[in-house]
C-alpha cells in the first residue's frame, strides 16, 4: 500500500539513524505530528520554544556527529529555529530543520504566515528546498541528509501543509554506504608540511574538539617536535594536566600566561580547532592546520598549509617524519616554567573562600564533584570563561556554543544528552542571566523525569556585560537582573532544589545534587567578581 509524505519522510529518517524530532506543535506540521504518533521508530521531543528545538538539534549532532533533526510549524515557528539554527551552522553540527508551509496553492501569496523559508534560512542553511511534489521527498530528504552528513552542515526543507498526508509511491531508501580508508595518507604525502615543522625553533601545538581521537597521537608528537600544546574551549579535556608542556586554554578564559608563548611562537599546528584566538597569536609564525574540512574551516586563519585530512590519521605520520629531530631545549624549558606557573596560580585561585562564592571557588567545587566521564553543557556568559580559566578536566565530555555563543544554550544541551547518553551523568553549568532565557523548559526535563543536574551561578547580573562596560569606562544599563528563587521555581517544577550560600559545604551539596534521582537544581549564591584580563 503507499504512504503518506509524512509517513515517507519518517521511514526515511529512520534509515538515516534519526532517534528522534525535537520542535513545538504547529497547526503547519500537524500531519507530520499525526504520523509520528501512529509509529515507534522515533520520538517527538516536544519543547516549549522552537530555538529549544534547534539547539537541542544541535547539541545531539555536537555530541554523537550524526544527523539530528528539529521541526516547526511555518512563520513564527520557522523564524524561532533559526538561534538555535545559527549554533549548529557555526559549529558545523549535522542537522536538519524541518519546516511546515503554506498549502501549495497559497505560497506567494498574502495567505498568514507566509514568508519564503529558503530566503528566511538562507544565512544558514548549506541547502533548502520546498517540496513541491509528493513524489520528491525522497531524493529530497536524501540530498539534504548527504549535505548534513558530508558537510557537516544544516539543511532545511519546508512541507507545504497540504501535502504531509497525501499519498505517494516512493519508498524510502537508505543512503550509499560510504567507505574510508584507514590511511588516506603516506609519510610522503606530508613531506612538505614536515619540512616546514623541521624548521621550527619555537614550536606550538593548538588542538581543539577535532583532536579527539589523536590526542596520544599528539602528546607523542609535541614531545618529539619540542612543542607545547594549547587548547581551544573544544579542546578541553582531551590531556590530562600531567601531560608535558600542556599550557590548557588560550585567549579570554584561557591561560593568562599562556600569550607570553604563544606570541613568540615561529611555527604553529592546529590540530581539529577552527579557532584564532586574534590578540594572543603570533604575528609572523608559519601555520599549519588539519582537519577533514579543511575547504569550510580555517575561519580566516592565515594559514600557509592546510591538511584536508583527519588528524588521526595525519598526526602519527608527522611524528615519525619528525622522530629524530633537535628539539630546543630552552624552548621546552620556557613552555615549562609557563605551565608551573598558572598550575600554581590556579590552585590558589579555587581555593578562594567567603561568601558570596568566589566563581573560581564554584569551578574547583565542580571538579571535585563531577565524574570523569560526565557531560558537561555550558551556557554562554560569564560562565564559560571561568570555566575554561579554572576547570581542569579529568575525561569529561563538554557541551557549549562556540562560535555562535548563544545564551540559553545549556539547559536544553542538557536534556538533549541525557536523552542521548541516559548512561552519563550530565550537569548543565549555567548563569542566572542564560537560564532564564530557556527557563520553561525545566518542565522538559520534568516530563521525562531526566537525571540532569543544573548549577547556577547566581550573581544577579548579566556579568560578563557588566566587565566589559566596566573596562571601557561606560556606565551601566539593563545588567542587573530580576532574578525569582530557583529553588522555588525548581520546585514549582518537579525538580529538587538545593540552594548554596557559603563554599563552606558547597562540594557535599553540589554532589547531593548530582547522585539525587530524578531533576536537581543548585541555585549558588555567586560573587560579581570582575573577570582579569576583560577588555572593553
Amino acid at each position: 500500500m503507499n504512504k503518506t509524505v509524512a509517513e515517507v519522510m519518517l521511514d526515511q529518517l529512520s534509515l538515516l539513524g534519526v532517534k528522534r524530532i525535537y520542535g513545538v506543535v504547529g497547526d503547519a506540521i500537524i500531519g507530520l505530528l499525526d504520523a509520528m504518533a501512529k509509529q515507534d521508530k522515533m520520538e517527538f521531543i516536544p519543547v516549549k520554544h522552537e530555538s529549544v528545538a534547534a539547539f537541542m538539534a544541535s547539541a545531539e549532532a555536537k555530541l554523537t556527529g550524526k544527523l539530528a533533526v528539529c521541526t516547526a510549524t511555518m512563520g513564527p515557528g520557522a523564524a524561532n529555529l533559526l538561534n538555535g539554527l545559527g549554533d549548529a551552522y557555526s559549529d558545523k553540527a549535522p542537522v536538519l530543520a524541518i519546516t511546515g508551509q503554506a498549502p501549495r496553492n497559497k505560497i506567494g501569496t498574502d495567505y498568514q504566515q507566509f514568508v519564503d523559508q529558503q530566503e528566511l534560512f538562507k544565512p544558514f542553511a548549506t541547502y533548502s528546498a520546498n517540496l513541491a511534489s509528493e513524489d520528491a521527498i525522497v531524493d529530497l530528504l536524501q540530498k539534504a541528509a548527504q549535505t548534513s552528513i558530508q558537510q557537516r552542515a544544516v539543511t532545511h526543507l519546508s512541507i507545504p501543509k497540504d501535502l504531509f498526508q497525501v499519498n505517494t509511491t516512493v519508498k524510502a531508501r537508505a543512503l550509499p554506504t560510504l567507505i574510508e580508508g584507514t590511511a588516506s595518507f603516506e609519510i610522503e604525502d606530508l613531506e612538505e608540511v614536515a619540512e616546514v615543522m623541521k624548521t621550527a625553533n619555537k614550536p606550538i601545538i593548538l588542538a581543539g574538539a577535532g583532536a579527539k581521537k589523536a590526542a596520544s597521537a599528539v602528546e607523542e608528537l609535541a614531545e618529539t617536535w619540542g612543542a607545547g600544546i594549547l587548547t581551544s574551549l573544544g579542546g578541553k579535556g582531551l590531556f590530562k594536566e600531567s601531560t608535558p608542556c600542556l599550557l590548557q586554554g588560550i585567549g579570554e578564559g584561557g591561560n593568562p600566561h599562556a600569550a607570553e608563548v604563544f606570541k613568540e611562537a615561529d611555527v604553529v599546528l592546529i590540530v581539529g580547532a577552527t579557532w584564532w584566538p586574534e590578540g594572543y597569536v603570533p604575528n609572523d609564525a608559519r601555520i599549519i592546520q588539519i582537519d577533514p574540512y579543511f575547504t569550510s574551516a580555517h575561519k580566516g586563519i592565515p594559514t600557509e598549509l592546510g591538511v584536508n585530512g583527519k588528524a588521526e590519521q595525519v598526526v602519527p605520520l608527522l611524528q615519525q617524519s619528525l622522530e629524530g629531530h633537535q628539539k630546543n631545549v630552552a624552548w621546552e624549558t620556557q613552555v615549562e616554567q609557563v605551565k608551573v606557573k598558572w598550575a600554581t596560580q590556579n590552585e590558589e585561585e579555587g581555593q578562594i573562600t567567603g561568601s558570596p562564592i568566589h566563581p573560581s571557588r564554584i569551578v574547583r567545587a565542580i571538579e571535585r564533584t563531577v565524574a570523569e566521564d560526565a557531560v558537561l553543557t555550558l551556557d554562554t556568559g560569564d560562565i564559560t570563561v571561568w570555566m575554561n580559566r579554572n576547570f581542569r578536566p579529568s575525561g569529561q565530555s563538554v557541551l557549549f556554543s562556540g562560535y555562535w555563543r548563544s545564551m540559553g544554550f545549556g539547559l536544553p544541551a542538557a536534556i538533549t544528552a541525557k536523552l542521548v547518553q541516559p548512561e552519563k551523568q550530565v550537569v548543565a553549568i549555567v548563569g542566572d542571566g542564560g537560564l532564564q532565557m530557556t527557563l520553561a523548559d525545566l518542565l522538559t526535563a520534568t516530563r521525562y523525569n531526566l537525571d540532569i543536574t543544573v548549577l547556577v551561578f547566581n550573581n544577579g547580573a548579566l556579568q560578563m556585560e557588566s566587565d566589559k562596560i566596566q573596562a571601557a569606562g561606560d556606565r551601566e544599563l539593563g545588567t542587573r537582573l530580576t532574578n525569582p528563587d530557583f529553588v522555588q521555581v525548581a520546585k514549582a517544577c518537579g525538580w529538587t532544589g538545593f540552594r548554596a550560600e557559603s563554599d563552606e559545604d558547597l562540594e557535599s551539596i553540589l554532589a547531593e545534587a548530582i547522585h539525587a534521582t530524578g531533576p536537581t537544581l543548585v541555585d549558588i549564591y555567586t560573587e560579581q567578581a570582575f573577570f582579569p584580563e576583560t577588555e572593553g
